[in-house]
């Protein structure tokens, strides 16, 4: 089986654009979903709804890679499933490093999903001698004075950074220089890196502050109901009003 050093997805030779990029995980799970249950076409009204996307942009979405269903009949869902995988680089072998064994870095080394989806843990590595030698999931944690060797030895293009947010710049510094490519950032800062070099950031509190954002918004539509105003008017205002209700958040440049 190849590995993730020598050959790279196709995507961006292909001119996908990186917003369908971004959505071909949500087909691939949706599709994936629908195969364990032995389906074996589906429209694209459905698989949108399942994605959770509109079918016009799912079908544009498709038309990228050259799939455009049967009419009456819709996708071949076997043929997606693979079609979305090898896009997606994952009918290839992904070593994949990570750095910072605390409870997230454990988390994620005791998830099931990599394998089943085309990567494989090659290493954990961790700052604290106490932890080295320690099993995780199975994988003997390895200090970060041998992250270079391990990079090298297991040919990884693929790291995960789930350290305190000090020591993260540092690390990827690290990983780029042994020649990591692509990086999968956990820890609460903002990563430089040369071209060449992708980061994604995972942020859960980004995320919990956004839901709080929505929370509030309903509970500010929900008081203003009970008091007669539209729900329309409602958002209008919350839009409009800043932290303490009196001027705009954002003023404009």
């Amino acid at each position: 089986m190849a590995t993730g050093r020598t050959h790279r997805p196709a995507t961006r030779s292909r001119g996908i654009p990186e917003a369908t990029v971004a959505r071909l995980p949500l087909y691939l799970r949706a599709l994936t979903a629908l195969s364990e249950r032995s389906v074996p076409t589906v429209s694209s009204e459905e698989l949108a709804a399942a994605a959770g996307v509109n079918s016009a942009k799912l079908r544009k979405d498709f038309s990228y890679l050259g799939s455009y269903g049967t009419r009456g009949v819709g996708y071949d869902v076997e043929y997606l499933v693979y079609q979305i995988s090898r896009e997606l680089g994952l009918t290839q072998d992904w070593p994949v490093v990570i750095v910072g064994i605390g409870n997230l870095g454990a988390a994620l080394a005791n998830y099931g999903g990599f394998a089943s989806r085309g990567f494989r843990v090659a290493a954990l590595i961790d700052a604290d001698p106490a932890m080295a030698g320690k099993p995780v999931a199975g994988i003997p944690v390895q200090h970060t004075d041998d992250l270079e060797r391990i990079i090298r030895d297991n040919g990884v293009s693929i790291g995960v950074i789930a350290t305190p947010a000090g020591a993260a710049q540092q690390v990827c510094d690290r990983l780029v220089g042994a020649g990591v490519t692509s990086i999968l950032n956990f820890a609460p800062t903002v990563l430089n890196v040369p071209d060449g070099v992708d980061v994604r950031k995972v942020d859960l509190s980004i995320e919990l502050q956004i839901l709080a954002f929505h929370e509030q918004r309903k509970a500010g539509e929900e008081a203003a109901a009970d008091a007669g105003v539209p729900a329309a008017a409602a958002r209008r205002e919350s839009a409009e009003q800043g932290p303490d209700g009196d001027v705009p958040a954002v003023m404009p440049a």
